[in-house]
């Protein structure tokens, strides 16, 4: 097996196998074409009539309710840490403070205080903003800093850029906080003080990762005691990191990016061969942006803009989407999932050509928001032939990149919303433990065209407008996403974990819910496919396309591959009467959503 094909499949299984928490917890642009509305009652049966029987997932479970808020996560514990916030009357920003940092502990694999994300609120007030905490390279970084350097981007310190994620998190609370700070860190200090049960998917992401967790001290003390990868069973404590959110609680970000901390981190830099310094923390800063707008079936949806891709390729998907009735066409239809996966493909191909950080490169959003150019591409899609990716230009492709990200959906009982993603990137990040910090680093220099033009572990293959460069911040896929709905109020809260597949995931909620009626169960666990541009296929999920559908699909000259999964997207619906629906990712085994 070679690295690619094993980190693949790493993947598929870190980002749906995610760790049992049984710690002790708080408590339980341019607008589209006119096509014909669709009705907004969910029509569960009609919709889901061609998903085949074998299908794992119960499509019509009834989700988690609430009047007052939701909550949902890939942690258990975590959401319900979420809740309790909302149950004390704290924001939904302050219960996204409380999950991100019970996530730190409790879900190593992707959880972090040494990586980055992004979020979009909705504020009470109905204002929509954008924060971008993504991580940047430190001032030493060069653009020829990893060319033929093997694994240099994804295993050790080179690895990791400067982490954003507790800047991030202070001021999202500094902006729209209402509890005091050190309310919303205490519960992931009591986790990381008292431990967690280590599950099956944290160990056998252990497991996999085993080789590279040997190689340092402090990665081998935490996660190999004797030797041996923690088991199911295990409890995971982890003292060091508590004593880092004490004084994160205390001072807030500056608990981090000064002091201790800060030294703790650049002292295992200068050990490891790092070089992220003092003066890169000292200089983090997150950034507010103006989410990207897009009108679709009569809602608006805001995601994040560059450096995150997710947003710009969403809007694009959907406004060329926007001109066909996919309802019409139904669910699974060959038809429907042709035109999807016909607009991926030109999607990404921009994505990966034009596409950097904005304070680095020009952004032509007008490739991605201008009616003429989704007008180009729906023109461009014949009905009954599956374009050759290489027909299909400007830009190059790429399979995947290395994501365990985690994503959770939130609002509280004012109407107000949070779409958080956060990642390390790769389960465990670069495998390194901060000594005398408990906590990871990320592997995110790797998410860089680290050789421009040359493919990565993943086979994404990006041009010079995400070339590394000193203070720059990495391309992502992350798409938290909010839509709003004609009434002004919140309708959809999505995002997902699953690098470039998270677009897809979240292209596919939204289409499930507004164009096909579903619920948040449905919409959330109905198969989900995949188009990248490069490799020239459709990911699919295991039985979970219909057999008459894929061969008309390969009569048109599409092939396949099958995943166990694609994505993990928590979400959250208002469904009839305002009643907010939320559904954990069922792909995963520990996700929770919890109503209030």
């Amino acid at each position: 097996m070679n690295a690619n094909a094993a980190a693949r499949r790493l993947l598929v299984r870190a980002t749906f196998l995610v760790s049992s928490i049984l710690a002790a917890s708080c408590g339980e642009g341019a607008k589209p074409p006119e096509v014909p509305a669709v009705a907004s009652s969910p029509a569960v049966v009609p919709a889901l009539a061609r998903v085949p029987a074998k299908w794992r997932f119960d499509l019509r479970a009834a989700p988690a309710s609430g009047r007052e808020g939701m909550v949902t996560s890939d942690a258990a514990d975590a959401t319900r840490v979420g809740v309790e916030i909302l149950r004390k009357g704290g924001s939904a920003v302050d219960a996204a403070v409380g999950v991100a940092f019970a996530l730190a502990v409790v879900f190593p694999q992707a959880g972090n205080i040494g990586g980055g994300g992004f979020m979009v609120v909705r504020a009470e007030q109905g204002e929509v903003r954008a924060l971008d905490f993504r991580e940047t390279a430190p001032a030493k970084a060069t653009r020829e800093m990893f060319f033929g350097k093997n694994d240099a981007s994804l295993v050790g310190h080179l690895a990791a850029g400067v982490p954003g994620a507790v800047a991030g998190l202070g001021e999202a609370h500094r902006t729209y906080g209402k509890l005091p700070w050190k309310e919303l860190v205490a519960p992931a200090i009591r986790f990381a003080e008292e431990g967690f049960v280590v599950d099956e998917g944290l160990a056998e992401i252990l497991r996999d990762r085993a080789a590279d967790i040997a190689r340092f001290p402090a990665s081998a003390a935490m996660f190999m005691p004797g030797g041996k990868p923690l088991g199911v069973g295990a409890v995971l404590k982890n003292p060091e990191l508590a004593q880092v959110l004490v004084r994160i609680a205390e001072r807030g970000a500056p608990g981090f990016y000064e002091g201790e901390t800060a030294n703790l981190l650049v002292e295992e830099m200068k050990a490891g061969g790092g070089i992220v310094t003092a003066e890169d923390l000292a200089a983090y800063r997150p950034v507010w942006r103006t989410p990207v707008e897009m009108e679709y079936r009569g809602h608006k949806v805001f995601a994040m803009p560059p450096p995150s891709s997710g947003g710009l390729v969403l809007a694009f998907s959907l406004g060329v989407l926007g001109g066909y009735d996919l309802g019409k066409m139904g669910f699974l239809s060959t038809e429907a999932l042709h035109v999807t996966v016909e607009t991926s493909r030109r999607a990404f191909a921009k994505r990966n050509h034009f596409l950097g950080d904005p304070a680095f490169v020009p952004v032509p959003t007008g490739e991605f928001l201008s009616a003429e150019a989704m007008e180009k591409a729906r023109a461009s899609i014949e009905p009954a032939r599956a374009t050759p990716s290489s027909e299909v230009g400007p830009g190059r492709g790429g399979a995947d990149e290395k994501k365990h990200t985690t994503h959770f959906s939130i609002v509280d009982r004012s109407g107000a919303a949070v779409a958080l993603t956060t990642t390390i990137n790769t389960s465990l990040g670069s495998a390194v433990v901060v000594r005398g910090g408990g906590f990871l680093l990320n592997n995110e220099m790797d998410d860089f065209a680290t050789e421009p033009g040359k493919p990565n572990v993943f086979g994404l293959v990006q041009g010079e407008a995400n070339a590394v460069a000193p203070g720059k911040r990495m391309l992502s896929s992350m798409t938290p996403t909010i839509v709003v709905g004609p009434d002004g109020a919140v309708r959809i809260v999505t995002g997902a974990a699953g690098g470039p597949t998270i677009i897809s995931a979240a292209l596919a909620v939204i289409t499930n819910v507004l164009d096909h009626g579903m619920g948040a169960t449905a919409a959330v666990g109905a198969p989900r496919v995949h188009h990248q541009h490069l490799p020239d296929q459709i990911f699919i999920e295991e039985g979970g396309l219909p057999d008459d559908v894929q061969r008309a699909l390969g009569a048109r000259g599409h092939k396949f591959e099958a995943w166990d999964a694609i994505a993990d997207a928590p979400s959250i619906v208002r469904g009839p009467g305002g009643v907010w629906t939320g559904a954990a990712e069922p792909r995963n085994k520990s996700g929770l959503a919890l109503g209030l």
